[in-house]
């Protein structure tokens, strides 16, 4: 019986080795070249363009926000204020250049006109005057009126034509109306008002914090209160595609792989599930290992940079998560690279 019970025994070890036999034994060779990396992505660091107390932040990390989603905003009141008063010069300016296009109005030209008129009145007043002075002094030999008195009468004859010529000239300017160049002046400056309105819109465009594409909020780095600058970012969102494991090849594998090749990615959460993916970017600069590869024989070896890149549509990759990446590379050494 206890002959019976040890052969039984051994026939159970004889198959458990077997089966750990099979299990352990060196697979063959068929050309799966298998790189350790990490998951890696872009990010993007945002920040106000205005200098103003932030008012509100509207996401915290971890969220995700969509392409144009406001994130935070600025104090707006100041913004607010001389907008108003960019507005109100405008609107002044506006008036003006209105008025120059319109020309001298009826009344301006009937004053005009009444101006002249009193100022050839005056001026034929003068004249008349200094003909009876000068016709009174002939009569009387020069008795009757001094030669003061006639000068005094000339000067003011040669004073009322100076006083018609100008209002005349007054008249002439009244009619024409505004100058091309005024006009033209004041052109410039209502467009100058409207450029202060469009310059103080975009500052408060500026003034709301928006997503430039789809992502993940990874860090807030400011709160409401704070002084925003455009130095000092608010959050800093991780970019939800491209996602790529960055991982590393030494030189007799180089010629096995080209960027285009179907790859796998396999996380330690879902070892039986990997992730489709593609080789992108291969450096063309041999550098030394990173010291995040765990193999020790490649601790001192020179390697070259590969990335992967994920088709992760259920998101399931984190920046930093290892990975392991196997390619159906082509068999053969650097010798056989196209």
């Amino acid at each position: 019986m206890n002959r019976k019970r040890i052969a039984a025994v051994a026939v159970v070890l004889a198959v458990i080795g077997a089966g750990a036999w099979y299990l352990g034994r060196p697979k063959p060779d068929d050309g799966t070249l298998v790189l350790y990396g990490n998951v890696d992505l872009r990010q993007v660091a945002l920040a106000f363009n205005g200098s103003e107390r932030i008012a509100r932040l509207l996401v915290d990390e971890g969220q995700r926000v969509r392409a144009g989603q406001v994130l935070g905003e600025l104090d707006t009141r100041t913004l607010a204020l001389q907008l108003a008063q960019a507005r109100a010069q405008a609107e002044a300016q506006r008036q003006i250049l209105r008025r120059l296009r319109a020309g001298s109005r009826p009344e301006e030209l009937a004053q005009a006109r009444a101006d002249t008129a009193a100022m050839q009145a005056e001026a034929e007043l003068a004249q008349r005057q200094l003909e009876r002075l000068r016709a009174a002094a002939e009569e009387s030999n020069g008795r009757a009126v001094s030669r003061q008195d006639i000068d005094n009468a000339a000067a003011r004859l040669q004073t009322a034509q100076a006083r018609l010529k100008s209002s005349r000239e007054a008249q002439r300017l009244v009619h024409a109306g505004p100058r091309t160049e005024e006009i033209a002046q004041a052109q410039a400056q209502f467009e100058a008002a409207q450029a202060d309105i469009a310059l103080i819109e975009h500052q408060l465009a500026q003034a709301r914090l928006t997503a430039p594409v789809d992502a993940v909020v990874r860090a807030r780095l400011m709160e409401p209160g704070d002084m925003a600058s455009p130095q000092r970012p608010v959050y800093t969102l991780a970019l939800a595609d491209p996602k790529w494991v960055r991982a590393w090849v030494t030189e007799a594998d180089l010629g096995r792989i080209r960027p285009g090749m179907a790859a796998s990615i396999a996380i330690d959460s879902r070892p039986r599930q990997p992730l489709p993916g593609k080789v992108g970017y291969i450096s063309s600069v041999a550098e030394f290992t990173p010291k995040t590869v765990q193999t020790e024989e490649l601790r001192t070896a020179l390697v070259y940079e590969v990335r992967v890149l994920a088709d992760d549509h259920a998101d399931l990759l984190r920046m930093g998560m290892p990975a392991t990446v196997r390619i159906a590379a082509a068999r053969g050494t650097a010798e056989s690279r196209p």
